[in-house]
């Protein structure tokens, strides 16, 4: 059985798709980027769009039933891995002693021109 997952915590999705879908226990979000609950960009740099990237995420891990503690896989997309450093230091500030599985890629565009994209695979409890 599948679950949408929806919050408005976090931005609506800007396509035909959901935020996250629950199935059995596990959640899988959609891809999120640095937009704000209102569909605002944020500007700045790598750190400040992936402390908004963190929000989100955080926000449909709740709404689902889960956390960033309960995150089993991390998919990282970056605009330029010359950022990956500045990158990997935020990203360590959420996910400091639980530390889930990563693939961190580099891609040509990302959705809006953003700097990062994450998706999350995680438990439901």
């Amino acid at each position: 059985m599948m679950k949408v997952v929806s919050t408005k915590q976090a931005p609506a999705a800007i396509g035909p798709y959901s935020q996250g879908i629950i199935v059995n226990n596990l959640f899988y979000s959609s891809g999120q980027i640095p937009l704000t609950a209102q569909g605002e960009m944020i500007t700045g740099g790598i750190a400040e769009q992936t402390h908004q990237v963190f929000n989100n995420l955080k926000a449909v891990l709740e709404e689902a039933g889960s956390s960033l503690e309960n995150v089993i896989k991390a998919t990282v997309f970056l605009k330029d891995m010359n950022s990956f450093a500045d990158f990997n230091e935020v990203y360590g500030q959420y996910f400091s002693s639980h530390k889930p599985a990563r693939s961190c890629v580099e891609v040509a565009r990302l959705p809006k021109d953003a700097l990062v994209e994450i998706e999350v695979i995680g438990l439901v409890k």
